[in-house]
Parts: structure tokens; sequence; C-alpha cells
């Protein structure tokens, strides 16, 4: 298995929970009145993020790439399932979102419009955060409580499906 498809959910997860800590730390930050720190706290969670984008990315191309498939299947029951794919879709939706609202967050905050920059960051923040955490929550639930096998991502070697297939 290659090496990407092993190492990089873990990595993505890491880089998700870091991302979290960031914003939380950055919020806190702001609140007590560090600029300073908040504002290299917050362009420190935007770099994690774009990392992460970069890592999502590489191993999304190669489970294509070698595997031919999108994605790893969820393995859980159905009631839990459903819930998943519930919290999966509103992950998947608002994390479409998150670059734009942190990119915009961030530029009004370095040209110092404050008041249009706070009345964004009350958007961006929950949404990041909820992104963040959720995808946490993701590859926890994926690899972690409802793995196909252990310490495995659900994949199949290339042509053991078709060998499965042809079998009696």
């Amino acid at each position: 298995m290659d090496v990407a498809v092993q190492v990089l959910p873990t990595v993505n997860a890491t880089l998700n929970a870091l991302a979290a800590v960031l914003l939380v730390v950055g919020w806190v930050l702001i609140k007590q009145g560090r600029e300073r720190a908040h504002k290299w706290t917050m362009m420190t969670a935007f770099g994690v993020s774009v990392v992460f984008l970069a890592c999502y990315l590489t191993y999304h191309y190669a489970l294509k790439a070698q595997y031919d498939v999108a994605g790893v299947a969820f393995q859980g029951p159905p009631n839990v399932r459903t819930a998943y794919l519930t919290m999966l879709a509103s992950h998947v939706i608002l994390a479409a979102a998150v670059p734009f609202l942190a990119a915009g967050t961030i530029y009004l905050g370095l040209r110092d419009r404050r008041q249009r920059h706070r009345r964004l960051a009350r958007w961006t923040l929950p949404i990041w955060l909820y992104v963040s955490v959720t995808g946490v929550i993701v590859y926890v639930m994926l690899y972690h409580i409802y793995p196909s096998a252990p310490g495995k991502p659900i994949i199949e070697e290339p042509g053991q499906a078709a060998a499965a297939d042809a079998a009696p």
C-alpha cells in the first residue's frame, strides 16, 4: 500500500486538531486584548489549514491513482452510518466555505478594518472550528472506531476485487 494512503489520514487529522487548538487560542488571545499574538496565532492556523488542504488533496489523488477509488467506505452500523454521513455532509459543505471566509477575515484584519473583520470573524470562527473538529471526528470514526481491519484503510489491492468476483 502506498505510504501516502497509509500516513496522510493521520497527518490530516493531526493538522485539523492543531488548527482547532490554534483557533481557540487565537480567540482567547483576542478576548484578552493581545492583538499581535492573536494575529500570529490566526495566521498560523491558516497556514496549518493550507498544509492540511495540500495533504488532503494528495491523499485523494493517491487513492485515485493507486486504487481507483475516491475515498474510504464507512463500515459502521446503519444507524451510526446515518449520523456519520449527516456530519460528513455538513463538514464537506462548510469546508468549501472556510478558505474564502478565512481569507476574507484575514484580509480585513490585516487592513485594520476592525468592524468588518469582527463581523465576518463571528461567522468564520465557528464554521472553521466546526470543520476542524468534525474532521478529527470523521478520522476517528473511519480509521479507529469502525475500521475494516486493524490499522488498515478499506481499500482493495488492484486486481483483488476482480479475483474475488471470479471466485465460485
